[in-house]
Parts: C-alpha cells; structure tokens; sequence
C-alpha cells in the first residue's frame, strides 16, 4: 500500500533555517525522514537540528552553505557527502531575490539570482543524483513561486530566475521519469514569512501606503482569504516526496488560496 510515510529516507532541505524551509525538515522529519538541514548560519542550523523530531531516532545534522557560488557549493558538497549514506530527497528551496522592477535590474542581481537558484540547483542534483540511483528512489522538490504561472508585480529578478527553474526542473523531469526519480515544483502564494513581510514593506514604501493597505489589497486577490501558514505548503511538499505520489512528475502544485486563475 502507498504510504505517506518517509520512514528510511534522507532527506536534504535547503533554505532550512526559516520559513518554508524550516516548516518542511520539521515535517520530513516528523514523518520519519532523517534530515540534513543546510542555510548560510552554522548556529541557526544547530539549534534548528536540536528542534527537529526523532520519531523514529533519526541522526539529523546540518550543513552550512553559501548558494552564491555555485563552485564552492560543489566543493563544499563533494567533501560533506563523501562517505555519507544516500539521500532519497532534496528539498531545493532558496530565499528570494530583492523586491524590485526588473527595467532598474542590475547585470550583477541576475548573475547573483540564476547562480542560486538555477546553478546551485543543478550542483545540487549533481550531487545527490548518483545516491538516489543506487537507492532507486529520488524526489526532486523545488520550492518555487506562483509567478512561473503569472508574474508578480515588483518582483522582477524574482520572476526571472523562477521561470528558469521551472522550465530546468520540467526538463529534468522528463530525463529522469525512467529512472523511477519524480522532478516536481511547489509554488507557494502569498505565506507569512519574512520574505513576505518585506514584500509589503517594499510596496508601502514605493506606492506611500501603511503596510495593513498593502496587505489588505493582496489578501482581495486570495480567494481563500488569507495568507498561507510555511506548514500548509510543508504538507505539500512531504507528499510529493511520498511513495504515495510516485507517479506524480513534471507538476507545478500551487498553494495559493485559489489565488491563480488559470486552469
């Protein structure tokens, strides 16, 4: 029978420190999954590894890593995964880039963005591609944006590297089916993070409005009616990485309110 449990899997999260991230290795974690939780903070990831659950006595750890060079990225992960265990999961998730129009873009912010999120993606699956392999299991998890479906005013850099990553992680899919690997991107809405927060304060700031006008204008374009708990995508994201969803690849899952509108 399909199960939802991730019982003897290893699971690597990225942007594992806050946010969507954090509420996803608690998850996998609660689910049974060993994690290895990996952000740019050594000391935040410690702590965070202590917080995670042990249903079942898993040895969680962590890895603090920069995304922003992807070459350092491979190094760092060449030397951490020799002699390591497989990992079954990658959670692929990075903060976003600043709010902004993309006509005032600098070169430098792209550079920047493409290198993490679009290269360090593909250091990442370099890396743990072999191991899922040999283990005949692989989920592939990207944690993307709405915005590959339909842009987000002020987000243009954002909106960018995202559609790159979707159109990378569709391709992925496709090559790796065969292999029993599912590639899958969850697109999560409007969610109270701090990215969030800083979206708003960005639009009050540019438009003169007191940030609850902001807020109160993007929650009238979320049919549900509010914003999305980083728990609520985390539910998503740990059952594509299920048995459960084996046959499920090449998705983009919204978890948005009903805030897309097309079909």
């Amino acid at each position: 029978m399909k199960t939802l449990s991730l019982e003897g899997k290893r699971a690597l999260v990225c942007g594992a420190s806050k946010g969507i991230g954090k509420a996803v290795a608690m998850l996998l974690a609660e689910r049974g999954a060993e994690v290895v939780a990996v952000a740019r903070n050594a000391n935040t990831l410690k702590q965070l590894v202590n917080e995670l659950p042990t249903p079942n006595h898993q040895a969680h750890s962590w890895l603090a890593a920069d995304f922003s060079s992807p070459s350092l990225l491979a190094s760092e992960l060449q030397t951490f995964l020799a002699g390591e265990a497989p990992f079954q999961i990658l959670i692929h998730n990075t903060g976003g880039p600043p709010p902004g129009l993309i006509h005032q873009a600098s070169l430098e912010a792209f550079s920047l963005a493409f290198a993490q999120h679009l290269l360090a993606g593909q250091v990442l699956v370099q890396a743990l591609l072999p191991g899922m392999q040999a283990s005949q299991y692989g989920r592939i998890i990207n944690i993307v944006s709405t915005s590959v479906r339909q842009p987000i005013p002020g987000l243009g850099v954002s909106n960018t590297v995202r559609a790159a990553v979707a159109a990378w992680a569709k391709t992925l899919a496709d090559e790796l089916a065969p292999m029993g690997i599912t590639v899958n991107n969850v697109l999560p809405g409007f969610t109270r993070t701090e990215r969030l927060a800083q979206i708003i304060a960005t639009r009050a700031e540019k438009q003169g409005l007191s940030p609850e006008a902001v807020e109160a204008a993007m929650l009238a374009e979320v049919p549900a009616g509010r914003f999305a708990e980083p728990e609520e995508t985390a539910e998503a994201v740990a059952f594509l990485a299920s048995q459960a969803a084996s046959y499920i690849t090449g998705t983009h899952l919204p978890v948005d309110g009903g805030r897309l509108r097309p079909l």
